[in-house]
């Protein structure tokens, strides 16, 4: 019995002649995207672009960047109020000052529900109204400048 189950047990170390599936279609097409880079060259994992064309590529990519950008923010703005950093004054008409007001996830308990309503609205407004390439003029994915701001990061090659 036990040279049974040991005989068993040693199948499932035994290789395979099963191949996992490959999204040869996906990989071809955006091999040369900035991004793809050795060992893994483009990663799809999921195969979000399998038959994708360019278009959707890009939509794909541009979303990537602005959650990107959004993630880094709120991290900076933890570790800002996480170091004790706030604003001075109250934060309503009730008296709560933004120093009694928690770091973290905690905060959302102590901020008044008109609060964030107000930062509920205001991320919406930057979402439709500002974060997109009104201009149509981008450099590429993700270039929100508009014409508006440039520092100059685009000649620093």
């Amino acid at each position: 019995l036990l040279l049974a189950f040991l005989a068993g047990s040693a199948s499932a170390f035994a290789p395979s002649n099963k191949q996992a599936p490959r999204h040869v279609g996906a990989l071809k097409a955006f091999e040369d995207e900035i991004g793809a880079q050795p060992p893994l060259g483009f990663f799809d994992p999921l195969g979000l672009l399998d038959g994708a064309d360019s278009a959707r590529f890009n939509r794909l990519r541009y979303v990537e960047i602005k959650h990107g950008r959004v993630c880094m923010l709120a991290v900076l703005g933890h570790i800002v109020t996480t170091a004790g950093v706030r604003l001075p004054g109250d934060i309503d008409y009730h008296g709560t000052s933004f120093a009694s007001i928690p770091s973290g996830l905690a905060a959302l308990s102590k901020v008044p529900a008109a609060g964030l309503l107000q930062i509920f609205l205001f991320i919406g407004f930057l979402e439709l109204g500002v974060m997109k390439d009104i201009t149509g003029d981008g450099e590429f994915v993700g270039d929100f400048r508009n014409d508006f701001i440039d520092f100059g990061w685009s000649t620093f090659t």
